[in-house]
């Protein structure tokens, strides 16, 4: 028998979550894609322009890990986190341009302050987001939670996007993407109090129980799953981070414009969406591992090969695209498959948990990439990224042996 709830219900939920947020997660490269005028305007170094998305990074860890030892996720409705918590980032990401344009060493740091802030309201955003989806779809989880990782993907590019649209003669006003970013956040946060509730596979508020932090690691599927998404993670976010930048260095180089290579920043995160959504049903049909594993075995190829291709832009931009989609195909998927191994009363929590150690991985490879490209170019700056794919490849390998894994995705592992 077919359990999956049918109706306009279950599909207008998702689509006001999914829309929600991508608004909302415009708020986590608000500030990244504006680097470059940052960097001007405020005399940043490599290391400060890397920070200025690793305290984005920081604080959705912290908030992370609060919110998994308290249960946050599991015992606070899920669309009152998300709506306060998109409300919240908003300020933040609104107050940069308010109280800091001057670029003084005080309001420098009072900016990186606000990031840091605005990563604790991400925390409250992405894994309340995709409980939400796990209480609505079963069978066709993967499909679900990827929609809404393909959304949030979206969101994450669209300031690349407000950047070339208002930078077409030049460099934009970095205030108009920040606070245009603030008001999408807001409009996120109404949606999904107007549109979302709960769906009928839901358990209810679960009891405090901080010491299942530690037994989600005990599992030792959750366990093999956790860690191929660490080998997702690894690469990810400094791909994301970088790649955008790495492109307008080589569009300039070639006398390339640079609103195209902010398009084709922005497209390189974006296609990331529809791999997301077609990885998802793919793994349905196929098996979480079957599909993880050839997204990381594609993306870390294009980790080796995409700095040898800087003189040539056209054929970076396809490699890229390439890139893109395959990078972020996988993530719904390991999501998808602790939801499926975890005690279903602390989904919440499991993925809470999944999530920060993931971000705080990501500080050291955005922080990494810097140094190498200063040290011997962008040829050589982006295969050690590759690491993660190998060790993620071979994770959810050993995971598709365990007997427990056919509990994901109905069986097909």
């Amino acid at each position: 028998m077919d359990s999956r709830p049918h109706g306009p219900s279950k599909w207008s939920a998702l689509g006001f979550l999914a829309i929600a947020e991508l608004f909302a997660m415009t708020l986590w490269f608000s500030a990244s894609a504006v680097v470059p005028q940052l960097a001007r305007d405020w005399q940043l170094n490599g290391s400060r322009q890397a920070w200025m998305t690793m305290t984005v990074q920081a604080g959705f860890v912290s908030g992370a890990l609060l919110s998994a030892i308290f249960n946050v996720s599991d015992r606070i409705s899920p669309r009152t986190l998300i709506a306060a918590c998109a409300l919240l980032g908003a300020g933040c990401t609104a107050a940069i341009p308010t109280w800091c344009q001057g670029g003084s060493d005080a309001q420098v740091a009072l900016a990186l302050g606000l990031r840091f802030a605005t990563g604790v309201t991400m925390a409250g955003i992405y894994p309340p987001g995709m409980k939400l989806v796990a209480t609505w779809c079963r069978e066709d989880r993967g499909l679900g939670i990827g929609i809404l990782v393909g959304a949030i993907t979206v969101g994450t590019a669209s300031p690349h996007l407000l950047n070339a649209i208002f930078g077409s003669t030049g460099m934009p006003p970095w205030p108009r993407v920040l606070f245009l970013a603030s008001g999408l956040a807001v409009l996120g946060g109404a949606l999904v109090l107007a549109g979302v509730r709960e769906g009928p596979f839901g358990l209810g508020a679960a009891p405090f129980d901080w010491r299942y932090v530690g037994r989600a690691f005990a599992n030792p599927t959750v366990r093999a799953a956790n860690l191929g998404y660490l080998g997702h993670m690894w690469e990810l976010y400094a791909a994301w981070t970088w790649v955008p930048l790495f492109l307008l260095d080589a569009y300039a180089r070639a006398g390339w414009s640079t609103q195209s290579a902010r398009i084709a920043g922005f497209g390189m995160i974006a296609i990331g969406g529809v791999g997301s959504v077609l990885a998802g049903v793919l793994a349905d049909r196929l098996g979480r591992t079957t599909i993880t594993v050839a997204s990381l075995v594609v993306s870390g190829s294009c980790c080796l090969v995409a700095g040898l291709l800087f003189a040539a832009p056209g054929a970076l931009t396809v490699l890229c695209l390439i890139w893109g989609f395959a990078v972020v195909a996988d993530s719904a998927q390991f999501s998808a498959a602790v939801s499926e191994l975890s005690d279903p009363r602390y989904v919440g929590t499991a993925l809470t948990i999944q999530t920060s150690l993931g971000f705080l991985l990501t500080m050291l490879t955005i922080q990494a990439i810097p140094p190498l490209m200063h040290h011997f170019g962008w040829a050589k700056a982006f295969p050690m990224l590759a690491l993660g794919p190998v060790v993620g490849s071979i994770s959810m390998l050993r995971l598709r042996r365990m007997p427990d894994a056919v509990r994901m995705a109905s069986g097909r592992r």
